[in-house]
């Protein structure tokens, strides 16, 4: 029996397999990727540490950690990534939710009106995250997801079905250009950000994700100009547009809504203090 087929526990593959790949976030990769495998939750793993791995799944394991050490992304391999508590599908054709894309969801439902509907536009929506994050704790309101890949589209779509989340309504296209006729009490977005030239787009797990669900422009801030200004033609008087952006970016982010009409503009850091989240109002 050769090594990949030899019964080991679960304490000893996990161990194993943090060395492998030695890196910040090691045993943590290796507890998702084990509990994919297995269809058990991480809890599993330190209450009965010494169970066998049956050689099958110590065989499926070791070939996503092969994969993992040459950089494909945890979420691409189990398919699934959480956002705001909701467990989400993600595919090679979306971007993989972020934590610090919270932000925007949490500073957006402290405008949106629990009590009466509204209509609201998630642009750039890929996996739906954002949107559904919305749905989930907005219910009256409707909301329109955006996305100029078709194939996000179907991801997201699929997402909220699953989830049971049907107040959402998905259309391809690009930014604002479902919107055609529409006023919007709030436009949310998450778009690309970073500088095309940017060396960090060929490293790490980045080079997985669609590159143009990562990059935008010289500056990366061609789309959040585009949003920007279409944003100002589709918002009603006094509503709110929220957009994530570079942690360097804030103050090309305020310099930008304020020359695009909007008032009230304030920014936004995440949990690690970083500058996230620009926020204006639609003049009234």
């Amino acid at each position: 029996m050769n090594q990949t087929t030899d019964p080991v526990s679960i304490r000893q593959l996990l161990e194993q397999a943090t060395r492998r790949l030695n890196t910040a976030s090691a045993r943590l990769d290796a507890e998702v990727l084990l509990g994919h495998v297995l269809q058990k939750a991480r809890s599993h793993f330190h209450a009965w540490p010494e169970k066998r791995v049956p050689a099958a799944s110590h065989r499926r394991f070791n070939e996503l950690l092969q994969r993992r050490l040459a950089g494909e992304p945890v979420a691409y391999l189990t398919g699934e990534r959480e956002f705001w508590s909701l467990p989400l599908t993600v595919t090679a054709s979306t971007l993989i939710p972020r934590p610090e894309t919270e932000t925007l969801v949490a500073q957006a439902l402290q405008r949106i009106p629990a009590d009466r509907p509204q209509l609201i536009a998630d642009l750039g929506t890929g996996s739906g995250a954002i949107a559904l994050a919305i749905a989930r704790e907005r219910p009256q309101c409707r909301i329109i997801a955006t996305d100029i890949a078709a194939s996000a589209i179907e991801v997201a779509r699929s997402n909220a079905q699953r989830l049971g989340l049907h107040s959402i309504e998905f259309h391809t296209g690009h930014w604002c250009e479902p919107l055609t006729g529409m006023r919007l009490d709030m436009i949310v977005s998450n778009p690309p950000y970073i500088a095309e030239s940017d060396p960090h787009l060929a490293s790490g797990d980045v080079r997985f994700e669609p590159r143009t669900a990562l990059a935008s422009g010289p500056q990366g801030m061609d789309a959040l100009t585009a949003i920007a200004q279409c944003a100002s033609k589709h918002l009603e008087p006094g509503g709110w547009l929220l957009m994530e952006h570079g942690y360097e970016q804030g103050e090309l982010a305020r310099q930008l809504l304020k020359a695009t009409g909007f008032i009230e503009i304030i920014s936004y850091t995440d949990d690690a203090g970083l500058e996230r989240v620009i926020i204006g109002k639609s003049c009234p």
